[in-house]
């Protein structure tokens, strides 16, 4: 049973949802953030980014940066940029990407879901970005971006929201500048919230899709409340945090590509002979980039000139979820043991390039100055279940979902 919880959304006003809505923090760095924040004062990433608005000297991890974000939450609801709403709802939120579209509805989740495993992860989170938002959350008091969660499609749950939809004008409805369209309701009928609320509740899991260090961080921030409050109830908001949900079969995830800096000293040569002891290599010069269309095909893109490889059969497991992923296949028998990259969340030899960028910025980094890239065919969400479900993770950078939720559009305050 998965836990689904109304509440009182801080929200913008409708003029402005357009102007507040900004990506979530982790996909930008601070330069990248401060240009996105320019000339626009209403940017949510003055909160969720808030070393923009700060002397460049101090650490973004300093408790300067923390408090900035506070009070730049505190004058835009101060200003009247975001309010609160005055009854607890729930809240639908549709992306539009091209001829793809998905409904999520927004609400709360349980911190006890995530603590028992109902709310399952597929990914290890980093300690030093775990306590960046931890210490987010506690100076701002609110989870300031949602959880991007899944669950396995219900139809039921598919109908109540569509039909909502379709008798109900939206409260906000913009296309954001990289031309996602972003439509969302409030749900303020009780017995509708009730209904979906009971009907969420006989879905065993629901699946972190993005966003595990901000759901750790919550929980985390959760369990030092109920220390400072031993008489605590279960009710409180604190045992809550703020999550998007949308069925499984709506969610569109893309290819997760790799760059490297160098050949560990192989020539381009000596490089593909020891490409080749694992994988068939073809190359495809011809017919121009090489974009997968199939598991456990690759394209690697060295000296200007596209590869098709394939990994050989006995090269990996297929038995083994994690193992027969086309992320562990590469890193397990070429990056690893030819270019020696034995751990990539900490190797900065390697970088990653979501597929929304395309293969031309592949192409782009490597005349920039990396040796190799390789263009990789997108995990499936059924994989991704199916892996948290056994309880493992997959290899860092292993999905990358789009269109991406906007951060500011829903505040939850932990009270």
């Amino acid at each position: 049973m998965a836990a689904l919880r109304a509440f009182k959304a801080i929200r913008p006003v409708a003029e402005l949802a357009s102007r507040i809505a900004a990506l979530p923090y982790d996909v930008m760095n601070s330069r990248e953030a401060k240009i996105a924040a320019e000339n626009n004062p209403y940017s949510f990433l003055h909160v969720d980014k808030a070393e923009i608005d700060i002397d460049e000297s101090i650490d973004i991890y300093d408790k300067r940066v923390y408090e900035k974000a506070r009070d730049n939450l505190h004058k835009m609801m101060e200003k009247g940029w975001l309010v609160r709403d005055n009854q607890d709802m729930l809240y639908i939120y549709k992306l539009v990407m091209g001829d793809h579209e998905q409904v999520g509805l927004v609400g709360c989740v349980s911190v006890d879901d995530y603590i028992n495993n109902r709310i399952k992860k597929h990914e290890n989170t980093r300690e030093d970005k775990e306590q960046d938002r931890i210490n987010h959350v506690r100076y701002c008091n609110a989870n300031t971006g949602p959880i991007f969660l899944m669950y396995r499609a219900e139809e039921e749950v598919n109908e109540i929201i569509k039909l909502w939809m379709e008798n109900n004008l939206p409260i906000y409805d913009f296309i954001s500048e990289d031309g996602i369209g972003h439509i969302i309701w409030a749900i303020e009928d009780r017995w509708i919230i009730d209904k979906l609320i009971f009907l969420l509740q006989n879905i065993d899991s629901l699946y972190i899709a993005d966003g595990h260090h901000r759901a750790a961080s919550a929980v985390k921030v959760a369990m030092m409340k109920r220390q400072e409050k031993p008489d605590y109830t279960g009710e409180e908001e604190f045992n809550y945090f703020l999550g998007v949900l949308f069925p499984h079969n709506q969610l569109k995830i893309m290819d997760y590509n790799r760059v490297v800096k160098d050949l560990n000293n192989y020539t381009a040569d000596e490089f593909i002979e020891r490409v080749k002891e694992n994988f068939i290599v073809e190359e495809y010069a011809d017919k121009g980039q090489y974009k997968p269309n199939k598991k456990h095909d690759f394209g690697m893109y060295l000296n200007r000139k596209w590869y098709k490889i394939t990994a050989k059969e006995g090269t990996y497991d297929d038995k083994d979820a994690v193992a027969s992923l086309d992320v562990s296949i590469l890193q397990d028998n070429l990056l690893n043991p030819v270019l020696g990259i034995k751990d990539p969340r900490t190797d900065d030899r390697i970088d990653f390039v979501g597929g929304i960028r395309g293969l031309a910025e592949l192409e782009k980094r490597v005349r920039e100055g990396m040796a190799v890239a390789f263009s990789l065919y997108p995990t499936s969400v059924e994989d991704l279940m199916k892996i948290a479900d056994l309880g493992k993770v997959m290899p860092p950078k292993s999905t990358w979902f789009e269109p991406k939720l906007r951060s500011g559009l829903f505040i939850h305050e932990l009270k």
